[in-house]
């Protein structure tokens, strides 16, 4: 956990001033994995795991920006959007080797289209893991994003700021995502997943029963969704769509296509981009039944449609791996585990399990016991409640 108290109290030291506190909650996707780019459907929880800013306003227009886990000083200029790195003996343009910068750099230069922002330092801390598929980058972006847009005294729309956040990923990072992760951080509440429309953004948070914890178990295999894996299989769902456009005109996204039109176009598609379709189409339907599942209490039946949609990425959308498969045989093989799938855009990252509440301690021990002995790497496994999405924290207030 951060210590936001502490947190004040360094950036109290390294800047003389007394800091504002913001937060923005990493997420992991209990079912819905791929179809937010798709127009489709979702069901995410925010993480109990967050980045805090601490921030308070300069009297010139530079971000002057610390990092507690990647040290140094990174200065961005909002009048020109330079970004530099502060040496101990010099002040140098940001290299390759510091790509968190480019999430605050955007951030600031995409609301500053609309806002006049004010300069500030920022001292940032976060403790949602780089790599693993829980949003590290949508909890950096939001942060900072809140934080900048209330020290500048502008009204803060969250659907705006979600929007603002994706933006970045599009044009900053090269990563083509959906809404989902920027919309979670946003709008994250306690005890209870969010069912997201990401083409209308109409939402309802949907209860966590009682009965059941979920589990959060990273692989230790960083993905790197900018890599061209994940945009490759957007470009696959997206030639899908232009052919079955051609034969209903209504057809915008996959959420518009059902399997029997799938299969009427089935001899104008590739077999690989026909798989693609066929599992954001899948996906689809099960985040409906999930929600149903889900408002009925029946964890049983969650569980089982994770198990499927698991199944289907890793067949028909091919974006598992050896560790994620294992991780997945694992948690299924013990009791009180109803259902665990990967999360996030795949090739590394974590596992999500829902669990039985009462065998939640034992079943953390055997995953992290049992994936150690089967790869030889020592796992990050962890309950997590459902939190709150992004906000000030007032200092005086514990995490």
């Amino acid at each position: 956990m951060i210590d936001p108290q502490a947190l004040a109290r360094e950036f109290e030291a390294a800047v003389g001033r007394s800091p504002r506190l913001y937060r923005a909650p990493g997420r992991v996707n209990l079912i819905g994995e791929h179809t937010d780019y798709n127009d489709g459907f979702v069901m995410p929880i925010a993480l109990d795991r967050d980045t805090w800013v601490a921030a308070a306003p300069r009297a010139d227009r530079r971000l002057v920006v610390r990092s507690r886990e990647f040290g140094g000083i990174v200065i961005i200029d909002l009048e020109d959007g330079l970004s530099l790195e502060r040496t101990p003996t010099s002040v140098t343009p940001v290299s390759a080797a510091r790509p968190w910068t480019r999430y605050v750099q955007g951030i600031a230069a995409i609301l500053g289209e609309s806002t006049r922002l004010t300069g500030a330092d920022l001292t940032i801390a976060s403790n949602v893991p780089i790599g693993a598929g829980l949003s590290s980058s949508a909890a950096l972006e939001i942060a900072c994003g809140f934080a900048l847009l209330d020290l500048a005294g502008a009204s803060i729309d969250l659907d705006y700021l979600a929007h603002a956040a994706q933006r970045v990923e599009h044009d900053f990072a090269g990563t083509r995502c959906g809404i989902m992760d920027q919309t979670i951080a946003c709008h994250g509440r306690a005890d209870a997943a969010l069912w997201l429309d990401t083409r209308s953004l109409e939402r309802r948070w949907l209860p966590l029963s009682p009965r059941v914890r979920v589990v959060v178990c990273n692989t230790m295999v960083r993905h790197e969704l900018a890599s061209g894996e994940y945009n490759a299989r957007r470009a696959d769902c997206e030639a899908g769509v232009a052919v079955l456009a051609r034969h209903r005109p209504n057809v915008r996204a996959l959420r518009d296509v059902t399997l029997a039109d799938l299969d009427a176009v089935s001899d104008q598609l590739s077999e690989r981009i026909s798989r693609r379709c066929r599992h954001v189409i899948t996906e689809n339907a099960r985040v409906g039944l999930a929600a149903e599942a889900l408002e009925r209490c029946d964890v049983h039946r969650v569980g089982t449609l994770m198990n499927e949609s698991h199944d289907s990425l890793r067949r028909d959308y091919e974006v598992s791996c050896t560790e994620l498969d294992t991780m997945v045989a694992i948690a299924r093989s013990l009791a009180g585990v109803y259902g665990a799938r990967m999360t996030g855009g795949g090739f590394g990252g974590c596992v999500v399990a829902l669990v039985d509440r009462a065998a939640v301690d034992t079943v953390v021990r055997d995953i992290a016991r049992k994936y150690k002995s089967a790869t030889g790497t020592t796992p990050d496994v962890w309950p997590t409640g459902a939190g709150a999405g992004v906000g000030a924290w007032p200092l005086g207030a514990s995490a």
